[in-house]
């Protein structure tokens, strides 16, 4: 993005935006009459949509309560955001219809499209917008949904009604505010409908939260506002955590439409299956694992073993993660526009020159007891992971590898709190997690996690030419430049062998033959849409 440069985006709205039914406002259409059903509908010529999903933040769509609560809220198609991510991870307009920003970039003036309506009949205007924006960073410290990491609580909004457009003032000069705006904490909702937000979100988005059970599901039915064709009358979500059970619903026809199976021999049978189809996409996730060199893997040579010592690409092809992952060796996925290719990777599998490297630098087994020494002590790696998209999977074969060059492992296997409490406690020498690395279409947050000066640094890792390079990206305007500096630091971190990478995840959605049409994003923001089609 060039400084000087004016960014206008204009799309053209659907014919069918001029459709709106209803007129007026005032917070008194709920979710429980948003949609008129017909006796045809109701004596079953209705068109139901069964989805079979995980469940996040104890079903919460709240987009102020948590992150996950605003995931849910726009993955189950309630909300939409100004801005959205397209397949390549590009912004792209949605809510909004254009926008221009200042030269220092602190001045943004969005302009909004024409003829959107909140699911609860509002018109979705300049001033709603405002609305909504302070709302959520008003009330999201109340939560843990932080909102000021995409938006600044300093920033000012202030909304012209009768031009249709929005200025947002920051302190601080973004980027791409477009990028975090796109983020569904910052997802557009009528804060004056007096429903229960936890469950009640009013957004602009095809669907509406009818009912919610807990530990079960919601029921959702067609916005009748919604400015395009919706396709569904109603959509029935349920919860499954299991992996397996998403695919048994599947097959018995308890639902049309899955996410992310993760158990191989399941998805596998089912892209077999001509009665299925299996929609995969590149997605924006690694899977990785920090290492903690505040203990004895800040040894250099150990480290560089390690990374020697695993056959990456086998892990991500074997039977257990069957293509779920896509092998690389960077923090960053190559998927992204950030110079993958051009990366070199000095640790490439080689358990014999890792045996090699480690007899040279005196980290042997004198005791005879299969176990290499460092300092006098045997090497046991504490191993933490979670049960979440097979890190378990990739803990369990990465310690089969290891044994085979005389490293031990321990694994700690519990819940996702205690991974993170693990790792935030320096409890671990390899903590396995899963990231989604361009929340807003920058990885800068992400790089910040091998930053020396940032409270998000667990591992403990310290490179003062890396700590250059990000402070120098905090502030750099150019795209170009800024490609630049992301690759450089990516080297660094290969070096240096400061992570463990498991591997790229691919996203799924699976559905049957009652569907004509589903897919699913590159960003994970999106699962449900009026883009998913019936059969007939």
């Amino acid at each position: 993005m060039k400084k000087n440069t004016k960014k206008i985006i204009a799309l053209g709205m659907a014919a069918a935006m001029a459709l709106g039914t209803l007129a007026g406002c005032g917070g008194s259409k709920t979710p429980e009459n948003a949609t008129n059903v017909s006796s045809e509908s109701s004596s079953g010529g209705e068109k139901v949509l069964k989805f079979g999903c995980q469940m996040f933040a104890d079903g919460s769509i709240d987009v102020a309560r948590d992150v996950n609560s605003a995931w849910n809220a726009m993955r189950y198609g309630i909300t939409e955001s100004l801005f959205k991510f397209d397949d390549s991870m590009n912004v792209v307009p949605w809510l909004a219809d254009s926008y221009e920003v200042s030269d220092d970039h602190k001045t943004w003036t969005i302009k909004l499209k024409e003829g959107i309506k909140f699911s609860d009949g509002c018109d979705m205007t300049a001033t709603k917008v405002k609305e909504s924006l302070d709302y959520v960073r008003n009330e999201g410290p109340n939560g843990s949904s932080n909102p000021e990491k995409f938006l600044e609580f300093e920033a000012e909004v202030t909304a012209d009604d009768a031009a249709n457009t929005i200025t947002i003032q920051t302190k601080t000069a973004y980027i791409d505010l477009t990028g975090n705006l796109a983020h569904p904490v910052m997802a557009i909702t009528d804060v004056a409908d007096t429903k229960d937000k936890v469950t009640s979100t009013i957004g602009t988005g095809p669907y509406v939260a009818q009912s919610f059970k807990d530990q079960v599901g919601y029921d959702l039915v067609k916005n009748t506002n919604y400015y395009e064709e919706v396709p569904y009358d109603r959509v029935e979500l349920l919860y499954m955590g299991d992996a397996s059970a998403k695919a048994m619903a599947l097959q018995n026809g308890q639902v049309d439409l899955v996410e992310n199976i993760t158990n191989v021999s399941d998805i596998q049978k089912l892209q077999e299956n001509e009665n299925y189809t299996v929609d995969i996409a590149p997605g924006i996730r690694t899977g990785f694992a920090w290492i903690n060199q505040a203990g004895v893997l800040g040894n250099d040579t150990l480290r560089k073993a390690i990374l020697m010592s695993i056959d990456y690409k086998t892990i991500c092809e074997s039977n257990t993660i069957g293509g779920l992952y896509t092998p690389g060796f960077s923090v960053l996925p190559s998927s992204l526009s950030y110079g993958y290719d051009t990366l070199n990777n000095p640790y490439e599998y080689n358990p014999e020159a890792a045996m090699k490297l480690m007899d040279d630098a005196g980290i042997v087994d004198t005791d005879g007891d299969g176990i290499r020494e460092l300092d006098g002590k045997n090497i046991n790696l504490t191993v933490v992971s979670y049960e979440n998209r097979l890190l378990n999977d990739f803990a369990d074969a990465q310690a089969q590898y290891l044994s085979k060059v005389g490293i031990a492992t321990t694994a700690k296997y519990g819940s996702g709190d205690d991974q993170w409490s693990s790792l935030v406690a320096g409890e671990y020498d390899l903590n396995q997690n899963n990231w989604n690395t361009a929340a807003t279409g920058d990885p800068i947050d992400y790089l910040a996690n091998w930053y020396s000066k940032c409270d998000s640094d667990y591992c403990a890792y310290e490179n003062a030419e890396y700590d250059k390079l990000y402070e120098q990206l905090l502030v750099e305007m150019d795209a170009d430049k800024r490609v630049e500096l992301i690759k450089k630091m990516q080297q660094i971190l290969i070096d240096d062998a400061a992570v463990v990478i498991d591997g790229y995840y691919n996203s799924s959605m699976i559905y049957s033959k009652n569907i004509a049409s589903a897919h699913i994003q590159t960003a994970d923001y999106y699962w449900i849409s009026n883009k998913i089609i019936p059969a007939n």
